[in-house]
């Protein structure tokens, strides 16, 4: 009998045991808390000049681990869907981030409607793409990631790989605090690193900061074409540039901080019948098709070829194009190229050939080799 009594109390020991066991964990197993981090404040140099007045979102700072988070997900392949393209295929630094093709081609070959269009000076701009559908990066972001056509992948497949690497739980987690890796924060650190791309720093910005005294003359020619609206009855020559490239604010761009920082979208003429409704495919507004955004005309001897479909290969064709070939029957032409022209009574602009030559001397002064070439931005693999 004791022996029995034994025998029952050593086989329900074990049991008794895991039923204590079970009884301590109260649902299921916790995570360790991780230790809270403190980030650096990215110390953001503003041009002088250039706008000061930015806007960056309260929930996205610039940190130095965010920037640097950023920039080696800009140049990440896994965020494609054959793990072979990155933002930085499409947005090349050499070209001023732009990809030197007519129309952009995406992961699966496909070839997408439009150009990439130039990184630089993204922190100023309020409305992004040719069209203008995205009015922030973190939105922007995900477009050409989830895009069929450009990337084409799922965000939330692209956080999929990246959590499963090596490299990137502590990147995050120096840049947002948890090594979890979510859709919001790749967006924010992409943001972030695109914010910095400022360029500023070629001979025209010399010039503007007194560094150099003056342009050559033929570049001064054509800087003072770039800024006149031609008036012939007064012998006033120009090439009516500045009404859509922004001098003013040394972006060269269609923001108009005058107007509250707003983005202007123009029909430059390009078509009697625009294929492509630009601006009007966002707004469903007739008086809006075939309006682009007017690009930046910083380093605009790299970013090769031109126009939103990339339809010129040279600064000459795309100056014979404004000077020549404007097709005043197109629907939203903008009123500042009707009736401008060079000759008395004229409906082209009319530019003479010694006229184009000077203004690409002068577009080429805005070229900023610091820019392409400066390390910050390269792809850190």
């Amino acid at each position: 009998m004791l022996l029995s009594i034994r025998l029952r109390s050593l086989l329900l020991a074990p049991a008794a045991l895991l039923l204590l066991a079970a009884g301590c964990q109260s649902g299921p197993e916790e995570q360790p808390q991780e230790e809270p981090v403190v980030t650096t404040p990215y110390q953001l140099t503003l041009p002088a000049g250039f706008p000061q007045a930015v806007r960056l979102p309260a929930d996205n700072p610039l940190t130095e681990e965010g920037v640097a988070l950023g920039r080696s997900l800009f140049y990440e392949v896994r965020l494609s869907r054959n793990n072979a393209l990155s933002c930085g295929s499409c947005h090349v630094q050499s070209k001023a981030f732009t990809d030197g093709r007519a129309r952009a081609i995406g992961a699966d070959g496909a070839t997408h409607s439009r150009g990439s269009m130039s990184l630089a000076n993204m922190l100023w701009e309020p409305s992004l793409n040719w069209d203008g559908a995205a009015d922030g990066l973190e939105k922007q972001a995900r477009k050409p990631i989830e895009n069929p056509v450009e990337m084409h992948q799922p965000l939330a497949e692209g956080v999929r790989k990246l959590q499963q690497t090596e490299l990137y739980p502590p990147l995050f987690r120096k840049a947002f605090g948890t090594s979890t890796i979510t859709e919001e924060n790749v967006l924010k650190a992409l943001a972030q690193f695109e914010r910095t791309l400022i360029s500023a720093n070629s001979k025209y910005d010399k010039l503007k900061r007194r560094e150099i005294s003056r342009l050559s003359p033929t570049e001064e020619a054509g800087r003072q074409l770039f800024l006149i609206h031609p008036t012939p009855a007064d012998n006033l020559a120009g090439a009516n540039c500045f009404h859509c490239h922004n001098e003013g604010n040394l972006l060269f761009s269609s923001t108009d901080y005058t107007r509250g920082a707003a983005a202007s979208f123009f029909n430059n003429g390009l078509d009697a019948s625009p294929a492509d409704a630009g601006r009007g495919g966002v707004t469903g507004l007739a008086a809006d098709r075939g309006k682009f955004r007017a690009p930046t005309l910083r380093n605009i001897a790299l970013t090769a070829p031109y126009m939103h479909d990339g339809r010129f290969q040279t600064l000459q064709q795309v100056l014979d194009h404004y000077s020549d070939h404007v097709q005043l029957s197109s629907p939203n032409l903008d009123i500042n190229m009707l009736g401008a022209s060079n000759t008395h009574n004229g409906t082209q602009l009319d530019l003479t050939a010694l006229q184009k030559q000077q203004l690409i001397a002068f577009l080429h002064t805005l070229t900023d080799s610091t820019f392409i070439q400066d390390k910050r931005f390269s792809n850190p693999f």
